[in-house]
């Protein structure tokens, strides 16, 4: 019997603040009413996925999203703070403009990817990175052999990536990180290992019916 374990990893539906550019952090912000119908079409597309387990940020916004499909599939709802987003401290609840402009020396810290830059009062980035893989690593293994799905943050979906491709922390993003779109990884005994990114083929009524309107 193989040992993979398959993961099917899931950033949480749209926020008012991942439409105005603001920093969410660890800040509980609901899903808004695009994240709502987003997440909907996305528990039509997990329906035959052969999920098994789901495990959630305890965010709201991930909540949300995953027992939007958790519920229909019959599968209880398990809850791993190691899922949440990195926390920001004193950045969260700015927008990327205003962080700009109020502290400079923060944002291009923040924006160079520097591993032990942490703002005042969050993540080092270093740290959010051990915690977030730390955390999918003793879920993937508690529940090796099955079918996972981890609902959680574009952050944590960031550190994901980064694992299963070996591509260090400083190094720039290149990959999509989109809201309720599907991710899939493997996990065995040598590690986290890529198999899809960012299929958002699901949404794409929702795109074109946004754009109709």
């Amino acid at each position: 019997m193989s040992s993979a374990t398959r993961i099917v990893a899931i950033r949480h539906g749209e926020t008012a603040w991942n439409a105005g550019s603001r920093l969410q952090g660890q800040l509980d912000i609901p899903l808004n009413a695009h994240g709502r119908r987003q997440v909907a079409l996305l528990a039509d597309a997990l329906r035959d996925e052969g999920i098994d387990v789901v495990v959630s940020s305890d965010l709201g916004r991930a909540a949300d999203t995953a027992r939007a499909f958790a519920g229909p599939l019959g599968l209880p709802l398990e809850m791993h703070a190691g899922l949440r987003e990195r926390g920001f401290g004193l950045l969260e609840g700015q927008t990327y403009a205003e962080i700009d402009q109020r502290w400079p020396e923060l944002s291009a810290r923040w924006r160079a990817r520097d591993p032990d830059f942490g703002p005042p009062g969050g993540e080092r980035l270093a740290d959010f990175f051990e915690r977030s893989i730390a955390a999918a690593l003793a879920i993937a293994e508690r529940h090796a052999g099955r079918t996972i799905a981890l609902v959680t943050h574009g952050g944590v979906l960031d550190c994901l990536y980064r694992a299963a491709t070996r591509i260090e922390l400083n190094a720039p993003r290149t990959w999509q990180l989109g809201n309720a779109a599907i991710n899939r990884l493997l996990h065995s005994p040598q590690g986290f290992t890529l198999v899809g990114w960012n299929d958002h083929q699901h949404l794409a009524v929702l795109v074109r019916d946004d754009a109709a309107a």
